[in-house]
């Protein structure tokens, strides 16, 4: 079923909140002030049963000028606004400014109601409807209905309904598979429940019993009973006014502002990327770093402009900018706010979020600007690709991108699929998702770091995968790294060997002199047998000892030689051969001795020995008291 908010808007004194009491028999003022002063001052609410079935939602504003902080908390997840001007007073300045608030906001759909039509005549009724279609002019209300009524004698109120019902039929249903977010309005304690905080709804499905946080704070806690309209439900949707019972937090640790979401679907931010736009009707310039007030959602923010491409903002005009927040806020790409001047307050213009986590950025930046454009008119798959090409260095998850770029999680598995068809992104282990690029980028960094190795250690395969990760990848650990590597390996970039990485067209090429020490240290162990000499042995007699183990070394590094310990070596066939005569002796008998694996190799228990216990480390064989088995 589509859920759906309607939101008054207006004038102080043309009567939104006994419009509302006539609809809904709700009355929405609840505050003693507000009771005893006859105005609005703080959001009320109320619940609408249409002629359709349909429970829509209303929230009341205070009309006000001293209350549009109130107004702007409550207003921003309306989808239908009944903008309510008073027939003996005509267009007022309040009327103006509500009217440019939901145009900033983009407000899709809304009736125009005539209200107190019963102490006005009917000609001075038809001047009034002249100047407000002025007054609409070129505003997402250009076309919308102008409703006639007076709630003291009930004329109009059915017609009203009527449009209503009609109009929510139009409206678009929200997103129910993103993540749950609430922007809370109140937080209040009720004696033997605890906390409750209210909101709209705006985005995702909620569950007694789930675990959520709040946000900036990062407080943990849990549904312990959710409502609708008064009435006690399991489930609430976007577009539904919801009052939510919370476990584990105190009324006084949740202000007005903070955001109820899904825990990991948020994350705090003291910047924000906008395309900002500037009313026509506004007397105000904004000049770089000029100081305002940022509303969104139900926060309010103080901030200071940067502007990126202009030095000013005139009337009128748009531009790129980033906000210099002086405390921290959660939000979206894709969130709409509102801008008011510092002092005196009145709102100016506003925009739409493009990064709700960028970076500092210097102004009048080609490429800085060009990012900000496609965020602003890019495709689904062209935005995500762009944030994963950014963050592909922090090696991020699906889920991440999800609440960098706003789109949900199930469009983004879509958009990702795509992309790796295309071989634009890779994706690893833990959806860890990272951008051809920056693949590119680690490929350059690998071949530089390997090359300046080989030229410095022409003998040696290569550098181990340990070194390598340090100096090129060091945030990488595991998986995603053995899975890097692997990628190179496959392309032909890279070769492994005994967990050494080389460039795959390094080989080592040996001197003359090299290759005459490495025939003659390869003739020694090969012909050595199972007696292999050590090290020490070896090189003793060798004119040149340093350039000796350096080719040894080598030998071991291409497998023909195998290390059995610190200082024996011996050669691969050698190696391999002591292994068919161990295996094939224990699938005959099971299990044998150290002294009869001596004898089957026809050597002494100084060599035998060392070389049952590379076995062992090598998970050929087992140790079992003083026998061996066949691993």
């Amino acid at each position: 079923m589509k859920h759906i908010i309607i939101g008054t808007a207006g004038h102080i004194d043309h009567g939104k909140t006994t419009l509302i009491k006539a609809l809904t028999g709700v009355d929405a003022d609840r505050l003693k002030e507000e009771k005893k002063r006859g105005i609005t001052i703080e959001l009320g609410f109320a619940h609408f049963d249409l002629p359709s079935g349909k429970r829509a939602g209303i929230i009341d504003v205070p009309g006000h000028e001293k209350f549009i902080k109130n107004m702007l908390a409550g207003i921003g997840g309306i989808d239908i606004v009944l903008l309510v001007i008073a027939a003996d007073e005509g267009v007022m300045p309040q009327t103006q400014e509500h009217l440019d608030i939901l145009s900033i906001l983009e407000v899709k759909k809304g009736i125009i109601v005539l209200t107190k039509t019963d102490l006005v005549e009917q000609e001075w009724l038809d001047l009034v409807g002249e100047e407000i279609r002025e007054s609409v002019k070129e505003t997402f209300l250009e076309k919308a209905p102008i409703v006639s009524v007076s709630a003291l004698e009930g004329k109009g109120l059915d017609k009203l309904t009527e449009l209503i019902d009609q109009m929510t039929e139009e409206t678009e249903s929200k997103d129910l598979l993103l993540p749950f977010r609430v922007p809370i309005d109140r937080a209040f304690s009720i004696a033997g429940f605890g906390t409750v905080i209210t909101g709209t709804q705006i985005e995702g499905t909620i569950n007694e019993g789930d675990s959520l946080m709040i946000y900036p704070q990062g407080i943990q806690t849990k549904v312990r009973n959710l409502q609708v309209h008064g009435e006690n439900v399991k489930t609430s949707y976007a577009g539904q006014r919801v009052a939510i019972n919370l476990a584990n937090v105190k009324k006084e640790e949740i202000m007005r502002g903070n955001v109820l979401a899904k825990e990991g679907s948020m994350q705090s931010s003291m910047m924000l990327d906008v395309k900002i736009n500037l009313l026509k009707n506004t007397k105000r310039v904004i000049e770089n770093r000029s100081r305002v007030r940022l509303y969104h959602g139900t926060s309010e923010i103080l901030c200071r402009i940067v502007l990126l491409d202009r030095e000013e903002l005139k009337p009128g005009e748009s531009c790129y900018a980033q906000l210099r927040l002086e405390e921290e806020i959660v939000a979206k790409r894709g969130d709409h706010i509102v801008i008011r001047f510092y002092s005196p307050m009145e709102t100016i213009g506003g925009g739409i979020i493009l990064d709700a986590h960028p970076m500092k950025h210097k102004r009048f930046k080609e490429d800085v600007l060009k990012q900000l454009k496609i965020k602003e008119e890019g495709s689904s798959e062209q935005i995500v690709e762009e944030v994963i090409k950014r963050f592909s260095s922090q090696f991020e998850n699906l889920h991440f991108y999800a609440m960098k770029t706003g789109i949900g999680v199930d469009t983004i598995k879509k958009i990702v699929e795509a992309l790796i068809q295309e071989k634009i992104i890779m994706k690893l282990s833990g959806d860890i998702l990272i951008h051809k690029s920056y693949l590119k980028e680690m490929e350059e960094k690998i071949k530089y770091t390997l090359g300046i190795y080989h030229k410095g250690n022409p003998l040696t395969f290569g550098m181990s995968k340990e070194e390598l990760r340090n100096k090129v990848v060091p945030q990488v650990k595991g998986k995603i790294y053995d899975e890097i590597i692997n990628y190179f390996v496959e392309n032909n970039i890279l070769k492994l060997l005994n967990n050494c990485i080389a460039l795959y067209n390094f080989h080592i090429v040996y001197t003359k002199e090299q290759e005459k020490i490495k025939n003659k240290i390869e003739k020694i162990y090969l012909t050595s047998g199972f007696n292999a000499p050590s090290m020490k042995e070896v090189l003793q007699n060798e004119e040149n000892e340093k350039e000796s183990r350096q080719v040894l070394y080598a030998l071991l590094d291409m497998n023909c030689l195998v290390k059995i310990n610190d200082e024996m070596f011996m050669h691969i066939e050698n190696y391999e051969k002591a292994i068919k005569i161990m295996s094939d002796y224990l699938k005959d008998h099971g299990e044998m001795t150290l002294s009869e694996f001596r004898d089957l190799l026809g050597t002494s228990r100084k060599y035998a020995l060392p070389l049952l216990e590379s076995f062992d480390q090598n998970k050929i064989t087992k140790r079992i008291g003083e026998k061996r088995v066949l691993l």
